[in-house]
């Protein structure tokens, strides 16, 4: 039984670029960094291992559902990619 998998849009963005899910954002490349939107509990581990809350700019409101990667996971592919299925299928669900 072959599941139906939604497809990925991006879009230009804040200086960047997102992606979306069924009309829903689930990552975005910006000058801030690479970020991800993920469940409380997925964003509390990554802010363990040094993300930060998404806020675009200075004075701009925090986007709670975000977190800015470190750059040790954006730059280990394997746990990057994870990261990013995991946003995914949060988003999509």
């Amino acid at each position: 039984m072959r599941r139906n998998i939604p497809s990925i849009q991006c879009k230009h963005f804040f200086s960047g670029a997102a992606a979306y899910v069924e009309g829903h954002i689930f990552m975005t490349l910006t000058p801030v960094g690479l970020a991800l939107k993920l469940s409380e509990e997925d964003r509390q581990t990554l802010t363990d291992l040094g993300a930060k809350p998404l806020q675009y700019f200075p004075k701009a409101p925090i986007k709670k559902d975000y977190v800015v990667l470190p750059t040790a996971i954006v730059d280990d592919g394997k746990e990057l990619a994870s990261w990013i299925e995991k946003s995914f299928l949060h988003s999509s669900s």
